[in-house]
């Protein structure tokens, strides 16, 4: 029975750990260590759910800012009443029931959509700037042996030769 709990016991490693940086001892201060706030199981905050303000100027829209009655083309006080309120009820539960049917697969399509993104920018953009940055730096290279060894001596004897050239002008009155 002692060689079964042999086989069946965790494998624990005592000089380092392959999942901690620098494969560092695995000690009281390393299982310590601050580890990284995942972003997927992050709290969200339900109160203030705009908290970069991106849609700031985009979507406050109230009753006011859409219907007004100017002085001396007032409606009964009673529809007017009736109208904020249908307007604010209306807007309010259109946006949950949208929400609702539409927010989630929207949700899921902008999901995929940043994801492609987000991996086209890693796997694809980067590395074809990157490889563009090499390769360049080798033309630059040979565009500089160029320019030095043909350029530089043919401006320089130019300048040589138009350096005692001196123009005046004169102006007539």
């Amino acid at each position: 029975f002692q060689h079964l709990e042999f086989l069946h016991s965790p494998f624990i490693r005592k000089q380092g750990n392959i999942y901690k940086p620098n494969n560092k001892d695995m000690d009281n201060e390393s299982l310590n260590e601050k580890t990284l706030e995942d972003v997927h199981t992050k709290e969200i905050d339900l109160v203030n759910r705009d908290p970069k303000r991106i849609n700031d100027d985009v979507v406050k829209v109230d009753f006011e800012d859409v219907i007004a009655e100017p002085a001396g083309t007032y409606s009964f006080d009673g529809v007017w009443k009736a109208s904020f309120t249908t307007f604010t009820v209306t807007k309010y539960w259109c946006y949950r029931l949208l929400t609702a049917l539409v927010g989630i697969p929207l949700a899921l399509i902008w999901g995929i959509f940043f994801a492609i993104l987000s991996f086209l920018h890693i796997w694809a953009v980067v590395p074809c700037v990157k490889s563009y940055l090499i390769e360049i730096h080798c033309v630059s290279r040979v565009y500089s042996i160029f320019v030095h060894t043909f350029c530089d001596p043919l401006f320089e004897a130019m300048g040589k030769c138009l350096s005692n050239v001196r123009v005046t002008t004169i102006k007539e009155v």
